[in-house]
């Protein structure tokens, strides 16, 4: 059982981040204009630009992935009304989580407002986008307290990437501290492969947090498949604060633009540092646990022409 805890979705790219542009570029929308660089956001076949849940599913039953939590991120701009449809349409393969626009003064009751109304039974904050040139918003700020005090009364899930390092770790830190039965996951296995990274895994010793590694190939993308320093990060983490608390994560769709959705898995299949018991709880058994999924199953192998 493979579920993937960070993927993303979108019907078009098209935003602005601290004051810079991005949006898909004419006539290969495969790529895009990223804070003024031509970037391949997308496989070079998806020619329409189009990032759909039809197209996710069906990478992932070519990859035998159960299920799948699609996060946001304020690069792909605000996604809250194509993926409450996604939720409502695929509810047993897909966990959609919500993004009020943080950048808003009133973004805590524009989250609650979200949760209450679209099917959403969680949220994403992508922490690292919140420090701008001359403003921030603190995840201990009142207003954020305030959402998540809300969201651990109805028992959701909040999905948080941090900027590298310990930049924002006290201030999550306090934001646990402060609702202890929120089920909190961190996103980018803490920014693994930048310096003091280890900071953020070690939040995952409080008993409601846990720790995804969607981008972990992108993170060592140097080194490239099969990517033995991020196995060994793993194994680290897992050493530290416990397999039961981490969980697989691919970035897709932007992984695969260097790698098949597959290999963003099957790179631990062929290590040996992990035991098919670790492996079995990284790879689905604690995302199902945390995130819900029941009645899943595994999709069957289908042979490839090339075999």
């Amino acid at each position: 059982m493979i579920i993937d805890t960070h993927t993303h979705l979108w019907l078009r790219q098209e935003t602005v981040v601290d004051g810079q542009p991005i949006c898909q570029l004419q006539p290969n929308r495969s790529r895009s204009l990223f804070f003024g660089e031509e970037r391949q956001m997308l496989p070079p076949f998806m020619t329409d630009g189009i990032n759909s849940a039809e197209r996710l599913i069906s990478n992932m039953d070519y990859a035998r992935v159960s299920a799948a939590v699609v996060t946001q991120e304020l690069i792909d701009g605000l996604q809250n009304d194509y993926l409450s449809d996604v939720q409502r349409r695929y509810p047993d393969r897909l966990f959609c989580l919500a993004m009020p626009d943080f950048r808003h003064e009133d973004f805590d009751e524009a989250g609650c407002r979200l949760l209450e109304g679209s099917g959403f039974r969680g949220i994403k904050i992508p922490a690292a986008r919140l420090i701008g040139r001359d403003w921030r918003v603190r995840l201990n700020a009142p207003a954020m307290i305030r959402l998540f005090q809300f969201m651990e009364q109805r028992g959701d899930v909040l999905h948080v990437e941090l900027a590298e390092g310990d930049v924002q770790v006290g201030e999550l830190r306090e934001a646990i501290e402060s609702c202890p039965r929120l089920r909190v996951v961190i996103g980018h296995f803490g920014m693994v492969s930048r310096p003091n990274w280890m900071s953020q895994v070690m939040l995952a010793r409080f008993p409601n947090v846990y720790i995804e590694s969607g981008g972990i190939t992108w993170l060592f993308n140097d080194e490239f498949y099969p990517f033995p320093s991020a196995v060994r990060a793993i194994r680290e983490a897992a050493d530290t604060v416990g397999i039961e608390k981490l969980m697989w994560g691919s970035d897709y769709p932007r992984t695969i633009t260097a790698i098949t959705y597959q290999m963003s898995y099957d790179f631990l299949l062929r290590s040996s540092l992990l035991t098919e018991a670790e492996l079995a709880a990284f790879l689905g058994l604690n995302a199902q646990r945390l995130f819900g999924f029941s009645g899943l199953t595994v999709p069957p192998y289908i042979k490839n022409m090339s075999e």
